[in-house]
């Protein structure tokens, strides 16, 4: 422990010297890409659906900066945290300049000092330029520590050949789905809808969708294990339990995909993330066959989660005018732009949405407008580690296992474990 806290410290004095030694808009700023030189290692957290993507435009870098060679690593997103974590605690060997991390990782990463805070530097470009939602999330403590990459949400992704050969329309609300999922087995043989239960995010629209919250962090108060808690549990395992959808409680990424891929399931609950990789299913050889609606609303209305990728700087780094450099030119609205075209994820630059052809990206156009609804995470450094205990509940209860009064009850209680100060 005295070990991890001395590294600590040590993260965060470098950090302060960073700050005060070339952060500014009167030393890096002032620099042209002909000064910039070295090497930026960048950790890339995108799927392989992205990767080639992203790791084409963080080369096309060094066309910018013809002194500067990026070094693009693509970390597998599941041990992307850890791995940091276990480096920049390590006094920084092997820790990238660049991470592409998950929102809810920025304000964890910032409080225990591994991020370089990014007010005054080059890497914050225009700040009046980022969606609102997608800049909160980089907050900490008053600074800024990372650059919003990419936003998002989770909507129902639909087969429409499947759902019309049933002669059902896309479903508004959980009730529907029970509904609509009993035509799609009596017309077709196939499931209504395959249910992740084994990732905490996809917990988030049940608890929404019953009014509910993990968390009231103005009030300082748990709430998953209220009403809504215990009604988000429920409403998610009588789909299960029903026959309206089918769940696993290991594998269930590659085994959601390739349900809805090969047309054994009619819908699955996905974000934008996903799109290109459901279009290269056999289901979907007509690209116009997948259809995306808000996910079904609970008993208190519809909600989903906002989620997204930020990037960050390694507060440890040798190279932080190149790395500021590269966050900015990652973040700018022209590589949006470009992974808009090819990946259809949603910018975070409201400028890129001017453009003809993100503008005319249908499933873009949907997901920008449930990202304007969706419910914003608490941005706390326990953000991320919410995530754990509904790990452990949420399989148990969608398989049966575990009633959702226990699964809410337990989950309330390591939440009181985890938050420090005041919380109740």
């Amino acid at each position: 422990m005295r070990r991890g806290i001395a590294a600590t410290a040590l993260v965060a004095a470098i950090a302060l010297a960073a700050t005060a030694c070339g952060g500014d808009d009167s030393d890096s700023g002032s620099k042209s890409p002909g000064e910039i030189s070295g090497t930026v290692t960048y950790w890339d957290t995108s799927n392989d659906a992205e990767k080639a993507t992203y790791e084409k435009l963080a080369k096309d870098f060094s066309q910018k900066y013809p002194k500067v060679k990026v070094n693009y690593v693509n970390v597998p997103f599941g041990e992307a945290l850890n791995k940091f974590k276990n480096a920049a605690g390590a006094g920084g060997s092997g820790a990238p300049d660049v991470l592409r991390a998950e929102v809810a990782w920025t304000q964890d990463l910032a409080n225990i000092g591994y991020l370089a805070p990014l007010d005054g530097t080059p890497a914050l470009d225009n700040e009046k330029d980022y969606l609102p939602k997608a800049l909160a999330s980089t907050k900490f403590n008053g600074k800024t520590y990372a650059v919003p990459q990419v936003i998002d949400t989770l909507g129902l992704f639909y087969n429409k050949k499947m759902l019309k050969d049933a002669g059902v329309e896309p479903p508004k609300t959980l009730t529907e789905l029970k509904a609509a999922a009993k035509k799609i087995k009596e017309k077709t043989g196939k499931t209504g809808l395959y249910l992740r239960g084994d990732d905490a995010y996809w917990f988030l629209p049940f608890i929404y969708g019953e009014g509910g919250d993990l968390l009231d962090t103005e009030a300082k108060k748990v709430t998953v294990d209220d009403e809504p808690g215990v009604k988000a549990f429920a409403s998610a395992r009588d789909l299960v339990k029903s026959g309206a959808a089918t769940t696993d409680a290991t594998d269930g990424w590659d085994n959601m995909q390739n349900a809805i891929k090969n047309g054994d399931v009619a819908m699955t609950i996905n974000g934008p993330w996903a799109i290109e990789d459901t279009l290269a299913g056999k289901a979907f050889k007509d690209k116009d066959n997948l259809g995306v609606v808000p996910v079904p609303a609970g008993s208190a209305g519809q909600g989903s989660p906002q989620g997204g990728q930020n990037l960050t700087v390694y507060a440890g780094s040798k190279n932080l005018d190149a790395s500021y450099a590269f966050a900015k030119y990652m973040s700018s609205a022209e590589v949006q732009i470009k992974t808009t075209e090819k990946l259809s994820l949603l910018p975070t630059r409201a400028s890129a949405y001017e453009n003809k052809a993100v503008a005319a990206n249908q499933k873009v156009k949907f997901f920008k407008a449930a990202v304007d609804k969706a419910v914003e995470r608490p941005w706390i450094p326990e953000g991320n580690s919410l995530f754990q205990a509904i790990l452990v509940q949420f399989p148990s209860v969608v398989t049966g296992k575990t009633s959702p009064e226990d699964a809410a009850s337990e989950v309330g209680d390591e939440y009181r474990k985890l938050l420090k100060g005041d919380w109740k």
